[in-house]
């Protein structure tokens, strides 16, 4: 190792950090799921389901072509393993980091602890919700919607009780037990939780130190907002203590990265002391906007050129790459965005838009076709179909139509003219 990396060094390093140096398996079992687990150490939560729900994505990128019941298993039901909460946004975490958790728990009671807070208006309401809780067990939204004391008077309603739900949640006294389909499961922490986790007392200064350590581990190299922003962080003051006393203790190593600059100044960064550069990378794999690799957009930028906005709330006349548009690493490279969408009734995943990234390389069209080939056959969809929008999109077609991936028929790559 140097004290100073290339910007090439660096992607390689991070993507190395994430996975992505390793060969995909010819058949996923929930092992893989947990090795990657531990490596990246959340998986973010989203609702929209164009193409495929954002938490089902890391694992096709990571691990190729898998069964999307095998996530339900591990995550959805009732399990052991596997836990939600707040770690960057919603996510999915280990049941056994709920302990790292109690700070952010105890921010948020604080902050709803206020006499004109919305908690203390609603106080009522709260009170029902646990009593509902732990009188029937884990309950949905709905159960408790079928229930609803209206009788009681005018205190009662149902957006109150969904959102009360939602601060229990927050501040620990709820947990999720599951989810039916993608509705959520609520059940009091110790009907979830077991006890001798609960148990277990981390203090705020500890439990940040051992996020920034994780967030170093799955980033590889890092600046000090990339650390922070990994599990959202907002204690300035406490993640430069973490990265002092992780600096002193040898877990972190100062390091450069050229070109990583703020103000024509070298932004400083550290590397985890396990991280490995790689000689390449020679990964391929379409990404969900909340890949850890691109969901923090200054570090997207800075390290992988990638420019990024979600067009979802923008009119779809004001829309540059398309709704949902996810980008495609090719190598330690992001040559690509492409906005997809499973057709289920036509049994065709529609390449609504594919666009260049500065980086490309016309070679790249190839290997971009074999994963969206992959990801229809992932999503059980038998065609493939490619619109005019984008300056990506001749090339990814002609790549598609060449190739002989059994399972997408090439007569089906019609082209199509759309925006």
């Amino acid at each position: 190792m140097t004290d100073t990396l290339s910007p090439a060094q660096a992607r390689r390093m991070a993507l190395a950090a994430q996975g992505f140096t390793r060969a995909r398996p010819t058949a996923v079992s929930a092992a893989h799921i947990h090795r990657m687990m531990d490596r990246i150490g959340v998986l973010q939560i989203d609702s929209v389901n164009v193409f495929a729900r954002s938490h089902y994505l890391p694992l096709l990128s990571r691990l190729g072509a898998y069964d999307p019941a095998l996530l339900d298993k591990v995550f959805l039901s009732r399990t052991t393993h596997y836990v939600e909460y707040l770690a960057h946004e919603a996510t999915f975490i280990p049941i056994e980091d709920w302990p790292l958790w109690q700070f952010r728990m105890d921010d948020f009671r604080r902050r709803w602890s206020a006499e004109d807070s919305w908690v203390s208006a609603n106080a009522r309401t709260v009170q029902w919700v646990q009593d509902e809780l732990r009188t029937r067990g884990p309950l949905r939204p709905a159960d408790l919607r079928a229930d609803a004391p209206r009788e009681r008077g005018t205190w009662w309603d149902w957006d109150d009780v969904k959102l009360a739900l939602e601060h229990l949640w927050r501040t620990g006294d709820v947990a999720i037990s599951g989810r039916k389909g993608f509705e959520r499961t609520y059940a009091l922490a110790e009907q979830v939780i077991p006890e001798r986790i609960r148990a277990q007392k981390i203090s705020r200064a500890e439990a940040i130190r051992t996020l920034i350590a994780r967030a170093a581990r799955s980033s590889g190299v890092a600046t000090q907002s990339d650390l922070a922003d990994y599990y959202r962080i907002r204690d300035r003051a406490a993640v430069t203590q973490a990265i002092a006393d992780l600096t002193e203790s040898g877990e972190l190593l100062p390091v450069r990265v050229r070109g990583w600059e703020r103000g024509g100044r070298p932004l400083a960064a550290w590397r985890h002391r396990d991280a490995v550069l790689p000689r390449r990378v020679d990964a391929a794999a379409v990404l969900t906007p909340f890949d850890p690799v691109v969901w923090f957009r200054d570090r997207a930028l800075r390290a992988f050129e990638l420019d990024y906005r979600i067009e979802i709330y923008v009119p779809a006349e004001k829309r540059r790459y398309g709704y949902y548009s996810l980008p495609v690493l090719v190598g330690d490279r992001i040559v690509a965005r492409v906005d997809l969408k499973s057709d289920r009734a036509a049994s065709t995943l529609q390449v609504q838009s594919a666009w260049w990234e500065p980086q490309a390389a016309p070679e790249d069209a190839d290997r971009i076709a074999r994963e969206i080939a992959l990801a229809a056959r992932w999503q059980g969809l038998e065609h493939v179909s490619v619109s005019g929008w984008g300056d990506a999109a001749d090339a990814i077609h002609g790549s598609l139509w060449g190739d002989a991936t059994a399972s997408v028929r090439r007569h089906t790559h019609a082209r199509e003219q759309s925006g």
